[in-house]
């Protein structure tokens, strides 16, 4: 009769009486929809030392696996193979050597944008910074190259040159001062003044301009 009273628990199945049910059923309820951490018995191993937890790396994904080239370096090989054995014959048989096969472009090879030279992944990071900076230095100094010349040329002066006016001037001033009587058309004042007009420095006086 006692085992009639008991009613089942709705949350974990289990049978109670009346009365306990009343309150088990709460606490069970309370208990099974909580959600318990899981246990780390490293955790608490370092509980209250001084050794920091490790966390865990993700994992890494696997880069894709470069396609090889095997066909390539094949025809690579058979036409070296062929060229020696052409140059042998030809060294045997005395006849001119033939050209050097057309040199082979690495498909993996990464080329340089500056130099155009091709090197693979690890010595083309390198390389690229180095050959980047060089090319900016030659830039810069061609540049400063080419305003120093630029302005070498705008302050370099042509020294003046007498012209045949001023010459044949001075030929009759002598011819005059020679003479004793000087021409008034040929007198120092209308030679320093044609001097001026045609921007030529007088430099020392003539035997003339003292007569």
């Amino acid at each position: 009769a006692r085992s009639q009273d008991l009613a089942p628990c709705t949350t974990c199945g289990r049978r109670f009486a009346q009365d306990v049910l009343l309150r088990h059923d709460p606490i069970c309820k309370k208990v099974f929809n909580k959600k318990r951490k899981p246990f780390s018995s490293l955790k608490q191993r370092l509980q209250g030392t001084e050794i920091t937890t490790v966390k865990k790396q993700p994992l890494q994904k696997k880069q894709p696996g470069k396609k090889s080239n095997w066909r390539q370096h094949h025809e690579d090989f058979i036409n070296t193979v062929q060229s020696a054995k052409q140059v042998t014959k030809a060294l045997k048989e005395g006849h001119p050597l033939p050209p050097p096969p057309p040199p082979s472009i690495n498909p993996d090879y990464i080329q340089c944008p500056h130099c155009s030279r091709r090197f693979n992944e690890a010595a083309a990071e390198r390389h690229m910074k180095f050959c980047e900076e060089q090319a900016a230095r030659h830039a810069f100094a061609a540049k400063t190259t080419r305003q120093a010349l630029g302005k070498q040329l705008v302050t370099q002066k042509k020294t003046p040159t007498l012209t045949a006016a001023v010459l044949s001037l001075q030929k009759r001033v002598q011819e005059g001062a020679n003479t004793g009587k000087p021409r008034p058309e040929t007198s120092p004042g209308i030679l320093q003044k044609t001097r001026k007009s045609l921007g030529v420095s007088t430099g020392k006086k003539s035997s003339g301009e003292f007569g």
